[in-house]
């Protein structure tokens, strides 16, 4: 027997306000430091300026794609999607992670080769005023990068509770929080590169530093980027929730009278803020089905009262006996229990 067991109203997965704050203050700080390193891109010459340019442009677009997923993540079921849209802002931020990849580092090496086998001197940007101007926009650019990397920290350092960073960022369901975080941190970096090639430019009057330093930025995006890419992957499949979130569902069923054994315990993310819950239980034999009923609305208010994230619960009544007879013939099929 399956049920579904839904409250009367349609319960919209809603995401962090934290999530949004985060992604403005980077949108904000992105677009007016791209606009100065193109300007002063134009006025230097500088391929690891230009590459930076390029970068925070890359930046200023995704946050733009990853606002517009966490409003169509919002979009309540209908017919053609019965469990939410909850996932776009996966896909999104999978998107994200392949343009920093294609056109952020892609570009950014690119400019730097170009620069590295046209240009082997430096005469066209090593004057004094060119100097200023790279100088100054940098710290302009580290200035507002920091900031919003500051922000972006307090915000996942918030989240992610008492788990180091590597592994919060591999649990975290969330991937709007990491995704700026990654993205600030490459960009901190990308700017110390930058620093570094034109002050060497400068000191050598060789624009190898230069072309390398766009190099550099390339590859630290591109790093970024896979790492990116190979988390949303993850959620864009699927992921359960928090071992914590399922060992609560357990005990709430398990401590309830009809309950002989929780068979199993399958849990879906459909969103950040959208967890799909699959139980297959053994009810007490005495039980009638007005009391299976009874139950299986006690557990649908509990969960959802304990963990408001719990969007949907489909409860399956099944004697363990006949779960592990199931589990058997499927562990016995040649393709490891795939079902048809």
């Amino acid at each position: 027997m399956g049920v579904d067991h839904r409250d009367p109203m349609v319960i919209i997965p809603c995401m962090a306000h934290g999530s949004k704050k985060v992604l403005y203050a980077a949108l904000l700080g992105n677009t007016g430091i791209a606009i100065t390193k193109f300007v002063a891109a134009a006025m230097t010459q500088s391929s690891a300026m230009l590459a930076e340019a390029i970068h925070s442009c890359v930046d200023t677009g995704n946050q733009v794609l990853l606002l517009w997923g966490l409003k169509q993540a919002k979009r309540p079921p209908d017919a053609e999607r019965p469990l939410g849209y909850g996932k776009e802002v996966y896909f999104w931020s999978f998107v994200v992670a392949i343009l920093i990849f294609a056109v952020g580092a892609g570009v950014s090496i690119y400019e730097g080769i170009v620069h590295l086998t046209a240009s082997p001197r430096a005469d066209a940007h090593a004057g004094s005023t060119s100097l200023v101007v790279n100088y100054v926009v940098l710290v302009i650019a580290m200035i507002f990068e920091g900031s919003a990397w500051w922000i972006a920290r307090r915000e996942f350092r918030a989240a992610k509770g008492d788990r180091g960073y590597l592994e919060a960022v591999h649990v975290a369901k969330d991937p709007t929080m990491f995704v700026v975080l990654l993205e600030d941190s490459a960009a901190l970096l990308g700017l110390l590169a930058a620093f570094v090639g034109i002050t060497l430019t400068r000191w050598t009057g060789s624009a190898v530093f230069d072309g390398a330093a766009s190099i550099v930025i390339g590859l630290i995006l591109g790093g970024v980027a896979c790492w990116l890419a190979w988390e949303s992957k993850s959620l864009l499949i699927g992921e359960a929730a928090d071992p914590e979130v399922q060992k609560q569902i357990r005990t709430i069923l398990s401590e309830h009278a009809g309950i002989k054994s929780v068979n199993e315990l399958i849990t879906l993310h459909m969103g950040p803020q959208s967890i799909l819950v699959n139980v297959s239980v053994d009810f007490a034999d005495h039980l009638t089905s007005r009391e299976v009923e009874d139950a299986v609305a006690d557990f649908n208010r509990n969960i959802k009262k304990a963990l408001p994230e719990v969007q949907r619960i489909f409860i399956e009544a099944e004697t363990y006996a006949a779960h592990r007879l199931q589990q058997r013939s499927e562990d016995a099929k040649p393709d490891g229990g795939a079902h048809d």
